[in-house]
């Protein structure tokens, strides 16, 4: 059976059950899983938060868990596209089914793994080196 293009053999960073080597990040999912979801969508899909945010908060929590789960199975997915991550320990959609919020946490993990800053978005980390000019004493001058 020939590989998907989002077959990877590359391992994930952390394992699906390590949520506990970020506890703000566990906490955080388990409080809002709408934030940790929107950052996360935000990096993989180059885009905004709020969007992927509003989506998943209304499918997760006002229509019903199934279909919050074949969305987060399409990020999932694009993620490990993006970076050539193994399908594990099993697909996607099984993953999301029975370990949704951990799912989430590793998804985070990972990106943050990659060098993201998740509370700057997609935008805020496009030019992570560039900072001000220091302020030298005198300032201007006629």
């Amino acid at each position: 059976m020939e590989n998907s293009k989002y077959e990877g053999e590359s391992p994930w960073s952390t394992g699906l059950c390590d949520c506990c080597s970020d506890v703000s990040v566990c906490c955080m999912t388990i409080f809002c899983p709408c934030i940790t979801f929107g950052r996360s969508a935000e990096i993989i899909n180059k885009g905004t938060c709020g969007e992927s945010c509003l989506l998943y908060c209304l499918l997760h929590h006002i229509t019903a868990v199934l279909p919050s789960i074949f969305y987060g199975c399409i990020h999932r997915r694009r993620l490990r596209g993006q970076y050539g991550l193994k399908q594990s320990p099993c697909n996607d959609f099984l993953v999301y089914c029975f370990c949704h919020y951990r799912a989430l946490c590793q998804e985070y993990r990972q990106l943050k793994y990659q060098g993201f800053d998740m509370k700057r978005g997609w935008k805020g980390n496009q030019n992570p080196g560039v900072t001000m000019a220091p302020v030298t004493g005198g300032g201007m001058k006629r």
